[in-house]
């Protein structure tokens, strides 16, 4: 397998038709800045009254209420500047539409390569059949399947892990084709043989249901007694063989396996646990993206990188075709780096007692950010251009680089010790040195001179799993909001890095989120007051 050529034409030329389109909604704007400007003279009273009465009944008041006046002045002025920060969020909100009956027209199979990343690291935490759903959901994209790659990246270094994606690679072969066949939705099997609308009437469907649950058994089986059979060891021997007898999550040698190979089964299918070490620090999540970046730029290389969360199937088989309709559009979608999703959950509780669905967050100020120059990375249903998340500038020329094609060769692009001296996890891939590497790498983005693009379409594009109980819903906002303020701290912070290289409106966006935590400091005093 080698490297794609970059150059794409479209299969009848002249045919320059937009194959998104972008509204705003005047009317509704309008209406919007009317109330806000409300609002804001509602504040400005607030503020006049608070600075104009003391000093009217100054000499009836001892030190200790001045004191408290000051305090609350103070707070009530950080209350009301923060409104107007967030206001940028909402102040000039975008909406995209997508036409792939035109990217087929113009296109018609000859479309990108897509590789796509899927991350796990703890076979416990995320069970195995939960991240061999997500694979399967993804394999039957909508997608020309020469064109398509999966990898999975697995920091965990676990056997059970690769048994379960090795069967789920057997299984595959029946069920993208039956998906294809009878346009099954959603595709993971999960997802599908769970739902009750999908009533398995046909004697196919029954069938691959069968199959389907003998696989899954297997799996929880094998996951629940902590082993792999004998017999699967012999038949995947050439990947088990890889695993060393004292091998740990924490330490082990690079693990690397094309399970499907691409070139003569269509979709490629590639295991890789990155080589681990106890005195080489691995960057998380974001160390285990470059691996990938790495290696499967010598083994399919794909235009067009898509990366979701393991625990996140695929729920709209078009979501690929939609986001190529923006980044392959002639007169706009050059200067697009990454495509964004909203996050969608398939288990919130009821009325959203945690308030994981985010509708704020999603239905408006990511709209209100991709009218400012584009949203946040948020980690997850995302699809990128490869050489704008490498590192590449817009407007440069893309760098063609030497193929290696030896397996042995590629593993050493995902050893513990590549990235020392290198420009990897600085200008290059995902950035280190913060907990929401996503949105610091976003950031890093288009301040090299991209944008992003927002896409809502009628269908989830992808379905995950949201925290159930209180303590999960504290833990995951903690790391948002701490991973926030720590970029504004950095020396990444849209503050000082950003200004000259994006929109003002956008760096007022990115510092709403950056202020998110010490938000909360004012808001307790002032609700103790």
């Amino acid at each position: 397998m080698g490297k794609e050529d970059d150059r794409f034409r479209p299969a009848q030329e002249g045919d320059l038709e937009p194959l998104f389109t972008t509204r705003r909604r005047t009317g509704g704007q309008v209406a919007f800045r009317v109330y806000a400007a409300s609002v804001f003279g509602c504040l400005c009273c607030i503020w006049f009254y608070r600075v104009t009465v003391p000093f009217e009944i100054v000499e009836n008041r001892t030190g200790f209420f001045r004191f408290i006046w000051l305090v609350m002045l103070s707070l009530e002025i950080w209350f009301g500047l923060y409104w107007l920060l967030v206001q940028s969020l909402r102040w000039n909100p975008v909406s995209r539409s997508t036409f792939t009956d035109r990217l087929y027209r113009r296109y018609g199979n000859d479309l990108p390569r897509l590789d796509v990343f899927v991350c796990t690291a703890d076979p416990v935490i995320e069970s195995p059949l939960m991240v061999v759903n997500t694979f399967l959901s993804v394999m039957a994209l909508d997608y020309p399947p020469e064109k398509l790659a999966v990898y999975l990246s697995d920091d965990g270094g676990s056997e059970l892990t690769f048994y379960a994606l090795a069967e789920a690679a057997e299984f595959s072969r029946t069920w993208v084709p039956f998906c294809k066949r009878f346009d099954v939705e959603p595709r993971s099997p999960r997802a599908y043989f769970s739902s009750k609308s999908n009533g398995l009437v046909s004697a196919a469907a029954a069938e691959v249901a069968e199959l389907y649950r003998e696989m899954a058994d297997r799996i929880e089986t094998e996951t629940k007694l902590r082993r792999v059979p004998e017999e699967a060891r012999l038949k995947y021997s050439e990947g088990f063989s890889q695993w060393d007898s004292d091998a740990t999550q924490r330490n082990h040698a690079t693990i690397l396996q094309i399970l499907i190979d691409g070139q003569r089964e269509n979709t490629t299918l590639v295991y890789l646990s990155r080589e681990k070490r106890p005195e080489h620090h691995h960057h998380f999540k974001a160390g285990s993206m470059n691996a990938l970046l790495r290696v499967s730029s010598k083994i399919t290389c794909g235009r067009i990188i898509l990366n979701v969360d393991c625990d996140m199937y695929s729920n709209n088989p078009k979501s690929a075709l939609e986001a190529l309709c923006i980044l392959l559009d002639e007169k706009e979608g050059r200067e697009i780096a990454f495509v964004q999703y909203p996050q969608s959950y398939e288990n919130i509780t009821r009325n959203d007692l945690y308030g994981s669905m985010m509708r704020v967050l999603a239905d408006v100020e990511f709209k209100g950010l991709d009218g400012n120059g584009g949203p946040i990375y948020v980690g997850t249903g995302c699809f990128h251009r490869r050489d704008a998340i490498c590192g590449r500038k817009y407007g440069d020329e893309d760098e063609k680089s030497d193929e290696i094609v030896e397996p042995e060769m590629i593993k050493t692009l995902a050893r513990c010790t590549y990235e020392k001296g290198s420009q990897w996890g600085k200008d290059m891939g995902v950035i280190y040195g913060c907990s929401v590497e996503n949105v610091l790498t976003g950031l890093a983005i288009q301040c090299r001179g991209w944008k992003s693009a927002y896409l809502t379409p009628k269908k989830k594009a992808f379905v995950g799993v949201a925290p159930t109980n209180l303590h999960q819903k504290l833990v995951q906002q903690r790391r948002w909001s701490e991973g926030d303020f720590q970029i504004l701290l950095s020396e990444y912070s849209p503050v000082w890095y950003a200004q000259g290289k994006i929109g003002l409106g956008l760096i007022l966006g990115y510092c709403c989120y950056c202020l998110w935590a010490p938000s909360s400091v004012p808001l307790l005093v002032y609700s103790v007051l």
